[in-house]
C-alpha cells in the first residue's frame, strides 16, 4: 500500500524531538510539506535539518513558537496560515506521587497537552471543513484508559484528549474532515529512556533495563518492549490519507496489546 500526501501541508506540534520528530519525518517521506515546531530556534532547526538528512527532497519548515500559549499559537498561524495535517503531538510526562501534586502542576499539564491542542483545533479545524478535506490527529496515549499510578496528572491529560477528539469529529460530521486519537503504548525516546530509567535504576544496561521496566511497570504489552516512534509515524501517515477518509471520532492504537489484554 503506497500512501502519497503530495499538496498536503501538516503541522506536527512538538516535533523537535522524539516522537513528533518521527512522525514529522514520516509525513515528509510520503511527500507531505511539514512543520516542524519546537520551543527554541537552534532545535528546531536542528529537527528540521535532521528530516532534510532523512528525505532529501523535502518541504520542511522549522517554526519555533511555544504553542502552550496562545501568543506562540498565534506566531504559528501567521506565519504557516492554513494546514491539510494537524498533528497534536506537543505534551510532557514525568512520575511523581499522586498525593503530591499540586495545582499549579494540575494546571501546567492540562494547559500543555490539552489545550494546546484545543487551541491549534480551534484555529484550523474551521478551514478544513470549508475545504471538504483535513485530517486532525491528538497523540494520546494507554494512559488514557490505564491511568499509571505514577503518572496520573499525565494519564488525567490524554483521558482529556480522547473526549476532545471525539467531539470536534462531532462537530466535522459529514465535511470530509477526520478528527482521531493515537493512542501509543511506551515509546523509546530520550525522555523515556530517563524515565525508565528512574524507575528500574541506571546501573542496568539499556535493553536489560527495557525488559525490567515492561515486567515490572507494563506487564501486559504483548510485544514486550517500546514501541519505535517511526511505528507511530507510519499510523499517522495513514491516518492523513485518503484511505482513512472513513475513520474518524476514533482511538486507534499503537500499544503493544497492552490495553486489550487487561480488560474484562
Amino acid at each position: 500500500m503506497k500512501i502519497e500526501l503530495n499538496g498536503r501541508r501538516a503541522l506536527v506540534s512538538g516535533s523537535s524531538q522524539g516522537i513528533g520528530l518521527a512522525i514529522a519525518t514520516e509525513l515528509a517521506r510520503a511527500g507531505a510539506a511539514v512543520v516542524v515546531n519546537g520551543r527554541g530556534e537552534e532545535k528546531t532547526s536542528a529537527a528540521a535539518d535532521q528530516v532534510r538528512k532523512e528525505v532529501p527532497d523535502a518541504d520542511v519548515t522549522a517554526i519555533a513558537a511555544d504553542l502552550a500559549s496562545a501568543e506562540g499559537a498565534g506566531v504559528l498561524r501567521d506565519r504557516v496560515g492554513e494546514l491539510d495535517i494537524l498533528v497534536n503531538n506537543l505534551g510532557i510526562f514525568g512520575a511523581k506521587p499522586v498525593l503530591e501534586i499540586d495545582d499549579d502542576e494540575w494546571r501546567r499539564y492540562f494547559e500543555v497537552n490539552v489545550l494546546s491542542a484545543v487551541r491549534l483545533i480551534r484555529m484550523y479545524l474551521p478551514g478544513m471543513m470549508e475545504r471538504g478535506f483535513g485530517r486532525v490527529m491528538n497523540i494520546a496515549s494507554d494512559s488514557a484508559v490505564v491511568t499509571p499510578l505514577e503518572m496520573v496528572h499525565y494519564g488525567m491529560t490524554k483521558t482529556a484528549l480522547l473526549a476532545v477528539t471525539r467531539g470536534y469529529a462531532k462537530a466535522a460530521a459529514g465535511t470530509g474532515v477526520t478528527v482521531n486519537s493515537v493512542m501509543a503504548g511506551p515509546t523509546h525516546t530520550p525522555g523515556v529512556e530517563d524515565f525508565v530509567y528512574e524507575l528500574v535504576g541506571d546501573d542496568l544496561p539499556w535493553d536489560e533495563a527495557q525488559r525490567q521496566f515492561m515486567k515490572e511497570h507494563r506487564p501486559y504489552s504483548l510485544i514486550q518492549r517500546l514501541i519505535e516512534p517511526p511505528e507511530i509515524g507510519n499510523l499517522v501517515v495513514y491516518l492523513s490519507s485518503d484511505l482513512a477518509s472513513a475513520t474518524t471520532g476514533g482511538a486507534v492504537r499503537v500499544d503493544g496489546g497492552y490495553i486489550d489484554s487487561i480488560l474484562p
